[in-house]
């Protein structure tokens, strides 16, 4: 209950205040986080010594502060959704290769959209929806019910309809089949029973629901990623459509459909490491 009540306080001085002073406020109160957190400083850094090996503690640290500070930043970005609008787009936004969500529908047959924790996917999520594509989200819901609902209401305001983790197979089949665009976000898998892939040289799992979706409707993979610029403004670059070939043996197509996509995650993450928001051991060893 105490995190419900934290969000909206935040969400009040959020939009009560301009954007810079409130990033100001965020960075302060990262950077008390990282200094006082020392379990989620440990395990980012942990994971960031898993992607570069070779770099030097000073660096890895330099890197886990900003993960702190940036991921503060896109709390403050998706309590402001109320004030978003095409001119904010036009004004903050730089949009890349639209063309092959367009593309993808004009076939038909939808489109999965693919994402990781990576930069600001609710952002990402928001400024498609406000440019007019039917986009659903499949969401983790929160444990405590009034943060959900918070969340769920900042995203339907700007037009993203949500698809509950629990309900998603049928609700996401349905949609892609209707020439609907569902997202979801691929490189953490919360229930333990994904599929283990070598990720930067170590195995973990990877959720088998994007591939999954993809196979049973012939949707294409589409990779987004929402990336913040160093002057705060943002990105969103869209990827072409994934090429994968099944063969008809859906234990083989799922790893290696799976195996396909993150190798983009990898590249991503290694170009963006201060954007990618993992606060917990990634890796099992």
């Amino acid at each position: 209950m105490l995190n419900y009540y934290i969000y909206r306080f935040g969400q009040f001085i959020a939009l009560i205040l301009p954007i810079k002073i409130v990033y100001a406020i965020a960075v302060f109160l990262a950077d008390l986080h990282y200094f006082f957190a020392f379990r989620d400083r440990r395990f980012v850094k942990a994971n960031l010594r898993v992607i570069f090996p070779e770099r030097p503690d000073k660096e890895l640290r330099k890197i886990s502060k900003q993960v702190f500070r940036n991921f503060a930043k896109y709390l403050v970005d998706f309590f402001r959704f109320e004030k978003l609008n095409l001119g904010y787009i036009d004004r903050n936004i730089k949009l890349e290769n639209m063309h092959y969500f367009d593309q993808a529908l004009a076939k038909g047959r939808g489109a999965v959209v693919l994402t990781a924790h990576l930069g600001n996917w609710e952002l990402g999520g928001v400024v498609i929806a406000l440019l007019g594509y039917p986009f659903w989200v499949v969401a983790l819901p929160h444990k405590n019910k009034k943060v959900d609902i918070f969340f769920n209401t900042q995203r339907n305001r700007k037009g993203v309809k949500v698809v509950s983790m629990g309900k998603a197979v049928r609700s996401c089949l349905s949609e892609i089949r209707n020439n609907h665009m569902v997202a979801l976000v691929g490189d953490r898998d919360f229930t333990e029973k994904g599929i283990t892939i070598d990720f930067f040289g170590k195995p973990t799992h990877f959720p088998e629901g994007p591939a999954a979706l993809s196979l049973m409707t012939g949707a294409s993979i589409i990779p987004g990623f929402m990336l913040r610029n160093p002057d705060d403004s943002f990105t969103l670059r869209i990827e072409k459509p994934v090429e994968f070939s099944p063969t008809g043996d859906k234990t083989k197509d799922l790893a290696g459909l799976v195996a396909v996509y993150k190798n983009i995650f990898e590249d991503y993450i290694r170009r963006y490491p201060e954007q990618w928001y993992v606060f917990r051991r990634f890796w099992a060893k």
